[in-house]
């Protein structure tokens, strides 16, 4: 790979010879491949047989992951497994798996991604509420948001409002809002060279000058966004000191009420230049590039951030209005039957031009900004009938649903319903092996599951299910 003279002379004042040296030779190297498990969909103990279902054996841990992330083999195929459109796990570059790790999101937290997609810090962060608390996705680019909702749909997150905004629209309804915010910044890429050959190109045209005042105003825009004794982490995917501790010392000599907080190295991760935050170097590291560092507001104890919560009055309130939208919404409240997971305590229901929603906040509290989708999009009534969506069948677990059919994840019929056939559930032999899913419930709605992980839905009529796999969403 042929590399700008410029950026390395940069490199080579930045790391001293000898580390220049090694980074030469990792650029010679073969990368390595990553993927994170979904803990809202796989329990610990069926880790093992998910990642033996789609790398064929059990692989090595992403250490910096807190257990979720594991490396495969470029001869594995995850994302040709069904396992895949279950959203049991993202496809993630190994180091890309430190910033969200390194927040250390709890239930209950308020949090933004402030440039979230394509989705994979988001979804680790999302994970990491467990269904408590918010989470606020946000990309400036409509287009790419997209993406970004696809993604946190597949993990079933339903505590999440997705925006296309500029941060400082955000901030003109967020102001001290969040517990802890994510700024995965836009960055000339230089730690991804190695994976993105073109990245090098475009480094001629963009590189560290270009970017560092746009890191700089991101970076300010956060801290204003976090309340007293919440965190804000600040990463790139680059080496530039003028794009990672330099940004940061920038923003700290203009945000007097920020402080940074020390990030301790580990797992072959390095001490970056200013003493506090981290460096990962893919020649010390099974991993491209990255930097990683933590602030966080002065005035305020971190360890009471988010206490408090729904108070009695508020949980009353919200059961009344789920009340009384289920009297108005026969259809929905019809359907509402067949689910056996507690909608009503896990948010606010709302309707807006014939969708229904879940929403994670009080209707009158959602802002006035440019959203993707605010909450669970349940579904679509159409004509006094609802149809559920696919992001709901996703939310939902095999056994909140009262009717369902479950096919082996080898069996040809899933990757049919992932294709959008229709799909036959009598006993089928092929190859001289009967086999036979496994149908509960009775005809109507039901949801489609592999091995016990939902898909999607689809209408029984006997033992035909008529396809409502969400059609941008299959296997091409």
């Amino acid at each position: 790979m042929e590399l700008p003279e410029r950026y390395l002379e940069a490199m080579r004042l930045l790391l001293g010879e000898e580390e220049f040296d090694n980074y030469k030779k990792s650029m010679e190297e073969t990368g390595f491949r990553g993927l994170r498990i979904n803990p809202l969909k796989v329990e610990k103990e069926k880790q093992e047989a998910v990642l033996k279902a789609v790398c064929s054996s059990v692989t090595e841990m992403v250490l910096w992951s807190g257990g979720l992330g594991f490396y495969y083999d470029e001869e594995a195929s995850p994302a040709r497994h069904p396992y895949y459109f279950g959203g049991m796990y993202y496809l993630q570059e190994p180091s890309a798996m430190a910033p969200a790790a390194f927040l250390s999101v709890k239930p209950g937290d308020r949090v933004l991604d402030l440039c979230a997609a394509p989705g994979g810090k988001s979804t680790q962060l999302g994970a990491g509420l467990s269904g408590q608390g918010l989470l606020v996705s946000n990309d400036v680019s409509a287009s790419r948001a997209k993406g970004l909702l696809k993604n946190l749909e597949l993990f079933g997150i339903g505590n999440c409002l997705v925006s296309a905004e500029e941060p400082e629209r955000l901030l003109v309804s967020f102001p001290g809002y969040f517990d802890k915010v994510l700024v995965d910044a836009p960055c000339s890429g230089e730690g991804m060279f190695r994976r993105e050959s073109s990245m090098a190109e475009s480094w001629k045209e963009r590189g560290p000058e270009y970017y560092s005042p746009i890191q700089k105003r991101l970076l300010l825009t956060a801290c204003k966004m976090v309340k007293p004794g919440g965190f804000v982490l600040y990463s790139t995917c680059t080496f530039s000191k003028e794009e990672d501790e330099d940004t940061v010392s920038r923003v700290l000599a203009e945000a007097p009420d920020m402080e940074q907080v020390k990030l301790l190295p580990v797992d072959g991760i390095s001490q970056g230049f200013d003493g506090f935050s981290l460096r990962l170097f893919p020649w010390r590291l099974k991993g491209e590039g990255h930097f990683v560092s933590l602030l966080r507001k002065k005035s305020g104890d971190a360890s009471t951030i988010s206490e408090g919560g729904e108070t009695s009055s508020d949980m009353a309130a919200r059961r009344k209005s789920n009340e009384v939208f289920l009297k108005k919404q026969e259809a929905f409240a019809a359907f509402r039957r067949l689910i056996k997971a507690p909608l009503e305590e896990r948010g606010y229901y709302w309707e807006r031009e014939g969708k229904l929603y879940l929403l994670p906040v009080p209707p009158a509290e959602l802002p006035g900004i440019r959203f993707l989708r605010t909450g669970l999009l349940l579904g679509s009534v159409l004509k006094n009938r609802f149809e559920p969506s696919q992001a709901l069948a996703m939310y939902l677990k095999k056994e909140e649903f009262a009717n369902t059919v479950d096919f082996a994840s080898e069996d040809i019929r899933t990757v049919k319903y992932l294709k959008g056939e229709t799909v036959d559930c009598t006993e089928e032999s092929e190859e001289g092996k009967r086999r036979s899913p496994v149908v509960s419930g009775s005809d109507g709605w039901c949801l489609v599951c592999s091995d016990g992980w939902p898909l999607g839905f689809a209408k029984k009529s006997r033992m035909t299910l008529k396809n409502k796999y969400y059609p941008g969403w299959r296997w091409q």
